[in-house]
């Protein structure tokens, strides 16, 4: 599937419970007759995402969205550019780009990623 290049496009987990119902619950923000959010399901598409310079592990562990200048962003980053475009989130998504609370949502992002990852058995346990 050809990704347009004109589009933002969202790299989301599509295996993932959680990770549909945050689209789902995104789209509902969506003004209905806003078609600048692609969503593609990165499930079992490892060679499409290292084509697009895109790490297939990082991108299961870490929300990836490339705008329309085809710059991909990551993590709080990614999810900003998606807040910033409905109402109701794009005070949160400032929230998340102040540099007290960046980085407290990202060890608490990347905990609760990991946490849903192995209890899934999709990410080792390392921990011993």
């Amino acid at each position: 599937m050809p990704l347009p290049d004109d589009k933002i496009i969202v790299f989301y987990d599509g295996a993932c419970p959680s990770c549909v119902n945050d689209r789902k619950y995104y789209e509902s923000l969506q003004r209905s007759d806003d078609a600048e959010v692609v969503w593609f399901d990165i499930t079992a598409q490892e060679e499409v995402l290292q084509t697009l310079g895109i790490d297939p592990q990082l991108a299961l562990t870490e929300l990836h969205v490339r705008d329309k200048q085809g710059i991909v962003h990551r993590e709080l980053d990614a999810y900003r550019i998606l807040m910033a475009r409905t109402t109701r989130l794009k005070l949160l998504g400032w929230l998340l780009g102040l540099p007290l609370i960046r980085p407290l949502a990202s060890f608490f992002y990347h905990r609760m990623v990991t946490r849903r990852l192995k209890r899934e058995g999709r990410l080792p346990d390392t921990d011993n």
